[in-house]
């Protein structure tokens, strides 16, 4: 009797810390066809082949466990070495979610709660004006941290040059900023796009909430990032700053040049942008591999811990996972902002987007899904429905090739069993 209670004992230890590595397994063992799974490197190898990618990591996990995990192509159009499982990526606007969870971490801890305004901790975002062509600018209600969080708190990117908020960032010093001090300085300059909490409009949001949290934590976000979760998950290879010695790991960044109808270079980067970085970026400034970037999907899928880490409670996973808009904000962004980045289906949660009905989705999914992807074509989802995690990486930005579509559809069309566990 006592070792059986033993043995449930540690049980509930082991699954409350997300106990155990990632392992690779047969896919029959948990419910993939191996030779259906092989569409995945099939049309890798093909977008390869065609010259629209330079080269791709793929890896798929069911409850835990590798499926799937391979290098196609090639570095770079100028280096010849072939992709590796180790090589590192760019992933730009996955760091998003990396950012939010270390947000939601001190949440857990009480150091802020969500409808506080974001002037509290950033008193230069206080009295900010909303944009009107007339000049007649009007002073908008506080940013609360949930609508920095949801994408809902009047502010913009940069993106569109016929927009005339879009314009002024796109004119200002914001992403030259030498720190996150300096980027709050010159965003407090500029005007908001509209009203607080009246839509959803993808932003620099995310990179408002590093600089909360380095002033919540008094910790660079960097160290924070490293000492908080990084290091506890074995994250060894997700970074601001490449380490000199793995820089022979970075893939080449390309785009696509449509003229030329082929794959080109991206201007190099400095020293600074790679190696050198004081710009801690939490909307876009990470670099990181496949396998680290499972292990932080993996953290989550798990309810907040992995291999003997608790990072987030269960409980605060699930507050992130679920729908955060109201239909009105979120479908009046849709409809004025195209470039919302939320596909059909998809509204958002905290730092995630989250499937709400894969009916009207225009690709595969399951309610409940929760994703992000980056500009140079990276893609993760976390689908707890059929258990399962997908992390896809190459370096493309601006990609106009559908490759996280073809990547959902070849990973579910390899299931031979539906439902979780």
């Amino acid at each position: 009797m006592r070792r059986v209670l033993f043995a449930v004992w540690v049980s509930l230890v082991s699954s409350s810390l997300g106990a155990g590595p990632l392992l690779s397994v047969s896919p029959e063992s948990v419910g993939f066809s191996s030779e259906r799974l092989q569409q995945v490197s099939r049309y890798t190898r093909d977008d390869v082949a065609a010259g629209r990618h330079a080269g791709f990591v793929t890896m798929v996990a069911r409850h835990g466990k590798i499926v799937h995990f391979d290098a196609v192509g090639r570095y770079g159009i100028d280096n010849d070495k072939p992709m590796a499982r180790d090589t590192l990526f760019r992933i730009y606007s996955m760091t998003k979610p990396i950012t939010s969870v270390a947000l939601m971490m001190l949440y857990e801890e009480g150091a802020f709660q969500m409808n506080d305004p974001v002037s509290k901790y950033l008193p230069a975002l206080a009295d900010l004006k909303i944009y009107d062509p007339s000049g007649d600018y009007r002073t908008a209600a506080p940013i609360t941290i949930e609508q920095l969080l949801t994408h809902t708190a009047g502010l913009t990117y940069g993106f569109r040059a016929d927009d005339p908020v879009d314009k002024l960032y796109q004119d200002s010093d914001l992403r030259n900023s030498k720190n996150l001090s300096e980027f709050i300085d010159h965003l407090s300059q500029l005007p908001l796009h509209y009203e607080p909490g009246t839509r959803y409009h993808y932003s620099v949001a995310t990179d408002v909430l590093g600089a909360v949290i380095e002033k919540i934590s008094g910790m660079s976000l960097d160290v924070f990032f490293e000492q908080r979760i990084f290091k506890p998950l074995g994250m060894n290879d997700t970074f601001f700053s490449v380490p000199r010695d793995k820089l022979s790991r970075l893939a080449t960044n390309h785009r696509w040049d449509a003229e030329a109808d082929s794959l080109a270079l991206l201007p190099p980067q400095s020293s600074r942008e790679i190696t050198d970085v004081t710009f801690f970026s939490g909307g876009g400034g990470l670099i990181s591999s496949a396998m680290d970037y499972m292990i932080f999907c993996e953290m989550l899928r798990r309810g907040g811990a992995y291999n003997g880490a608790r990072i987030l409670g269960p409980k605060t996973v699930q507050y992130m996972t679920i729908d955060h808009l109201t239909p009105e904000v979120r479908n009046r962004g849709a409809d004025e902002y195209p470039e919302s980045h939320l596909y059909p289906g998809q509204s958002f949660g905290l730092g995630l987007a989250v499937i709400l009905n894969p009916g009207t989705s225009d690709v595969v999914s399951s309610r409940g899904e929760y994703s992000w992807g980056g500009a140079a074509d990276t893609k993760f989802w976390i689908d707890p429905e059929e258990d399962l995690v997908v992390v896809l990486m190459t370096q493309l930005m601006g990609s106009p090739w559908p490759t996280r579509y073809q990547m959902k559809a070849a990973t579910y069309q390899a299931l031979t069993e539906l439902g979780g566990r």
